[in-house]
């Protein structure tokens, strides 16, 4: 009788374990997703780049003469507009009236022996020894007069000053001296752009100081190597500033036109990205079921981006309502609207 009980349990166990296995493949096979898709098709797109860089004065000028000692005045001060070859500073004059005192007595005696020569007093040799020494001073004195009296090489603002008048100059440069009226500024470019860009094209600059105003600016020079652990290449970029509106270290965002083109749009709420990393991907629709595809992400349109990828083309039914619950291979149930 015993055995009997036994042999009934283990049979009714493995009834129960079988329907339930049963009931949970049934339920497996069952599982699909309700999903919308919408069909992609190529559109023409105005190519266009957009990057946030800092705007530099196009020139920038430290003013540190290639003399030590003392400094005797310095004409400028910090935020002092100033024209090209106007006063910057004067060191300190003491070496440079002496070797001009040099000069002089050398240019004397130069000509004192070069009238020897014709009359036969003096040799050729004396004469070219006293020459060269006197071009040898000349180049000095031609030397301590730049870095004596130091001008402006450029029209500018003064952006800092390290100095007052009589101190030892060291090692920091006495002034900064800016270029305003022109800025420049260099921009990093993604590689795939490389082959549009082109030296003369035309862009231009907003900046959030003044969020009504478009700046013009054209590409000056197309750097020719990419960097390789970012995958850009730079741009130099040049700002004409007449108004002086926009300053160095403004922050801005460059716009680059690259013409019309042809691209795939998808609404960008549809693109997946990969937690704990930056890489994006769809869903579409494989007979049935959905595919994950890796996409990147071109140029954005207000509430749609481009997304590239070999398997992305015209005609491809792409998930876009509820895809957030798929997963690679999963069947799919399209509904219509």
């Amino acid at each position: 009788m015993k055995k009997t009980i036994l042999f009934t349990l283990a049979a009714l166990a493995l009834v129960a374990c079988g329907s339930k296995e049963k009931k949970n493949a049934g339920d497996q096979e069952e599982r699909v997703e309700q999903v919308r898709v919408t069909v992609l098709h190529a559109q023409e797109i105005e190519r266009e780049i957009s990057v946030s860089t800092n705007l530099q004065g196009y020139l920038t000028q430290n003013v540190a003469p290639s003399l030590t000692g003392k400094i005797e005045h310095i004409y400028r001060e910090v935020g002092d507009r100033v024209a090209k070859g106007s006063d910057l500073v004067r060191m300190d004059q003491t070496q440079y009236k002496t070797t001009k005192i040099s000069l002089g007595n050398l240019e004397i005696e130069k000509n004192r022996v070069e009238m020897l020569l014709k009359s036969g007093s003096a040799t050729q040799q004396q004469f070219d020894q006293l020459t060269a020494q006197y071009n040898s001073t000349k180049e000095q004195l031609d030397f301590l007069e730049t870095n004596t009296y130091v001008k402006a090489p450029f029209s500018g603002v003064i952006s800092a000053k390290n100095y007052e008048d009589g101190e030892l100059y060291g090692g920091q440069p006495i002034l900064v001296l800016t270029q305003i009226d022109r800025l420049k500024a260099l921009v990093a470019i993604p590689e795939s752009y490389f082959p549009k860009m082109k030296a003369g094209m035309k862009l231009t600059l907003t900046s959030e100081i003044y969020p009504d105003q478009v700046f013009p600016a054209t590409v000056e020079v197309v750097y020719p190597t990419i960097d390789a652990s970012s995958h850009t290449f730079q741009v130099k970029v040049v700002v004409p500033n007449g108004r002086n509106l926009l300053r160095p270290g403004m922050y801005v965002t460059t716009t680059i036109g690259l013409g019309k083109a042809k691209a795939i749009v998808a609404p960008y709420q549809a693109v997946e990205k990969l937690v704990g990393a930056n890489d994006r991907y769809v869903f579409i629709n494989d007979n049935g079921h959905a595919k994950r595809v890796a996409v990147e992400l071109g140029q954005r349109f207000d509430q749609n981006v481009e997304i590239i990828s070999p398997e992305i083309v015209e005609g491809v039914e792409m998930i876009t309502t509820g895809q957030h619950k798929l997963v690679d291979g999963i069947k799919i149930n399209i509904v219509k609207d």
